[in-house]
């Protein structure tokens, strides 16, 4: 079993910048592949990116390109969503998500586990 946690959300300005963490415990491995989507409300959760733990391989949605940055620090088995020149259509609930394989996956489906999701609210 996995556990995430997470945390960073917040209310921000349109231009500004937040970062989220989910901090992973449980039986996490190396292979796994961790994901940061997102749901407005509404709406279906969407992909914004996604990062294998050993090849660090990286992945994003093409709305959070060049502004988006996912990122680990493996002693801590934190994973991080740096988010730059927010706009108000990145307003969501962010959820961390780990799947057990490290072959990367867009689609909620694929991912066993989930963190319990971190507001961001961007004012325009």
């Amino acid at each position: 079993q996995v556990q995430l946690v997470e945390s960073g959300g917040g209310l921000v300005q349109a231009g500004g910048s937040l970062r989220l963490s989910c901090a992973a415990s449980g039986r996490t491995h190396s292979s796994y592949t961790m994901a940061w989507f997102r749901q407005a409300p509404g709406k279906e959760r969407d992909f914004v990116a996604a990062i294998t733990w050993n090849v660090i391989s990286r992945y994003y949605a093409d709305s959070v390109k060049g502004r988006f940055t996912i990122f680990t620090v493996n002693v801590n088995n934190t994973v991080y969503l740096q988010m730059n020149n927010l706009k108000p259509e990145d307003s969501a609930v962010y959820f961390c998500a780990a799947r057990r394989l490290s072959n990367y996956r867009n689609d909620a489906s694929g991912y066993e586990y989930w963190g319990q999701g971190t507001q961001v609210t961007v004012s325009s």
